[in-house]
Order: structure tokens, then C-alpha cells, then sequence
């Protein structure tokens, strides 16, 4: 199924939303969020393989993904998790702060150099609704003002959001 990027009101100017009806039960689609074997196997653009992926699934636990793009370039993300409710929802921390300085120039072309994390911290709320045999993901990003957000959609994120969720699909099909 076609991916909506949802614009209706519920999206505020500071949030990017995507939405997906995945063929596989929540159980499953929560369970391929939060084992770092299932994530480093889907998350990220085609064009990326995860050179590492670490979680510590409880709230208050860490995560850390280093996606590493086709030229070597690594892009690592990391976060904090805020609130976990199998398999419903999971709220996390986005952090890029790691990414490299061209990226950042990117994203805030007017940041100072000195700042420790140009982009801000980003907040993703993960829901699973159960449609039983299917679930529907809504990913939701959160960011610190709607110019990061305009930013990050103009750099591409709406194409990166969609080959990852293309990829958590195939991942589902190919588990049996």
C-alpha cells in the first residue's frame, strides 16, 4: 500500500508524519522496532547499510544506529526512550548531533559552528494500530522549530522515511 504523508490539521508546523499499512501483526512490527538485529536491517534509505545498532529498550534506556551511506560516511543517531507500551506506541529522543558537519550546514546553514547540536533534538512518536493480520505504523517527528522541519523535508527526509518503511515492509515479508 501507497504511503500517505499525512497533512491534515492534526500535523502541526513543527511535525513531519508518515503513515503505512504494513501486511504483518503489531506484535511483529513492534517486535522489528526494538530488536537492534531487525532494525539495522531496515532502517535508513536504500542507499545505507547500519554498521551498528544498539538498543536498550526500557524508558530511560539508550539506542544508538550508525547508518553508513555508499561513499563510507557515517550518520549515527541516537536517542533515549521515553515511553514504551508494547506493542502500542514507543516515544523516543532523536539525536543527530553526530552527523556530519555538512549535514548540519544543511539543515541550519545559520548555526554558529560552536553549537553541539544545530538540528535540536527531534522527538519520534511510533504508533501500531492492530488491524489483525495488518497493522497501520504512524511515525511522527517532532522537531524544535518548523525551519528544521522545512529544512529536513527539503534534504529529503519525506524519500528517506518512505525507502525505510519500504524496507521494514520487506523485512516482514520475509520472516516466517
Amino acid at each position: 500500500m501507497a504511503i500517505q504523508v499525512d497533512d491534515r490539521s492534526t500535523q502541526s508546523d513543527r511535525e513531519f508524519v508518515i503513515t503505512r499499512v504494513l501486511d504483518a501483526p503489531r506484535s511483529r512490527v513492534f517486535h522489528a522496532w526494538t530488536d537492534p538485529v531487525q532494525i539495522a536491517k531496515w532502517w535508513g534509505p536504500h542507499s545505507v547499510t547500519n554498521s551498528e545498532c544498539a538498543m536498550d529498550v526500557r524508558p530511560g534506556g539508550n539506542y544508538r544506529i550508525v547508518m553508513r551511506g555508499p561513499d563510507g560516511t557515517e550518520y549515527p543517531i541516537k536517542g533515549v526512550f521515553r515511553e514504551i507500551r508494547p506493542p502500542a506506541q514507543l516515544v523516543m529522543t532523536m539525536d543527530a548531533s553526530e552527523h556530519p558537519r555538512e549535514w548540519h550546514d544543511l539543515v541550519r546553514p545559520d548555526h554558529s559552528g560552536r553549537e553541539r547540536n544545530p538540528c535540536g533534538l527531534m522527538l519520534e512518536t511510533v504508533t501500531f494500530e492492530d488491524l489483525g493480520p495488518r497493522t497501520r505504523l504512524t511515525v511522527r517527528t517532532r522537531f524544535e522549530s518548523p525551519e528544521i522541519r522545512d529544512a529536513m523535508l527539503k534534504m529529503g527526509m519525506t524519500d528517506g522515511w518512505t525507502q525505510s518503511l519500504e524496507r521494514l515492509s520487506e523485512v516482514m515479508h520475509h520472516r516466517h
